[in-house]
Order: structure tokens, then C-alpha cells, then sequence
């Protein structure tokens, strides 16, 4: 029964699309208290999850593809074509999925925007203390190749 099997990838997919936002959560959570000695377990946890996904929808690709060719779809139906084809109760459960789906997608896209955020502050929060510290930093030349920028010139009281 190629629904049965449908259903049942796409409440894998789900699960995996929920600990991906749950992982993206831990990430932030990691982003937001400083305490970036734990970032670089956080992310690659978030990778493999993502891998996760990816390879549960090659599946569910092929097998939305085999189910369309059965119900005279055409290449590459999406959920919501399915849906319309498929006959009760399976239609409702394939709306179900859709809409789940597109909750999910943009609570983890919104997570995602805010964790990017986060490592953009943090990145430039490190170069400003490196400027302070150092009075120059790297910065990139006309070929791309990495170059010392001019050191700033600094006032320093001595009266002190």
C-alpha cells in the first residue's frame, strides 16, 4: 500500500523536522548565553539532523513520484496535488502533513534567521574587541588574499 508508506515517511519527516527546530533552539540558546566553547557540538548536532532530512526526503521524493504516476499526475505532484487525488480518509491525512509541514518550515526558518543574527553580532563583536586590542585587523585585498589593514591611529593618554 504506497499511502501507508507515504504517511509513514512523512511522520519520519516530521519527527526529524522537529528536532531540528529543537536543535536549533539549543543552538541559540547556546548563541545567546556566550558560551560558545559548546557551539561547535551544537551545530554539528543541527547538521546531522539537517543530513537526516535530506535523506528522508530523496525517499519521500521517489515514493510521491511513484504514488503521482498512479493517480496520472505529473512529474514531481506536490502534497497538496496528492492530497486532492487521493481518496479519504488518506487525502485528510496528507493535508494534515501540508499544513504541519509549512508550521514547522517557518517556525525553523524563523529560529534559523535569528541564530544567523547572532553569529553575525558575535563575529562582529570579535573583530571590534580585536580592532580595540590590536588596532588593526585582517581584511581581504583586491585578489581576495588575506592582508593586515592599516593600524589606526590611537590617542593615548599619558598623564596618567
Amino acid at each position: 500500500m504506497a499511502l501507508a508508506d507515504l504517511a509513514s515517511i512523512l511522520w519520519r519527516e516530521r519527527e526529524m523536522l522537529e528536532l531540528l527546530l529543537f536543535k536549533l533552539e539549543e543552538e541559540q540558546l547556546v548563541l545567546a548565553s556566550g558560551r560558545t566553547r559548546w557551539l561547535a557540538h551544537a551545530t554539528r548536532e543541527v547538521e546531522v539532523v539537517l543530513e537526516e532530512i535530506r535523506r528522508t526526503e530523496v525517499v519521500r521524493a521517489a515514493e510521491v513520484e511513484a504514488i503521482g504516476a498512479e493517480f496520472g499526475l505529473g512529474p514531481n505532484p506536490s502534497l497538496s496535488k496528492l492530497a486532492e487525488a487521493a481518496p479519504a480518509p488518506w487525502s485528510d491525512l496528507l493535508n494534515q502533513h501540508r499544513k504541519a509541514f509549512l508550521t514547522i518550515t517557518a517556525e525553523v526558518s524563523a529560529i534559523a534567521e535569528a541564530n544567523r543574527d547572532l553569529l553575525t553580532t558575535g563575529a562582529r563583536a570579535a573583530r571590534e574587541t580585536m580592532l580595540a586590542v590590536v588596532g588593526s585587523v585582517e581584511t581581504y585585498g583586491r585578489k581576495g588574499e588575506t592582508v593586515a589593514a592599516a593600524p589606526r591611529t590611537r590617542l593615548i593618554d599619558e598623564a596618567m
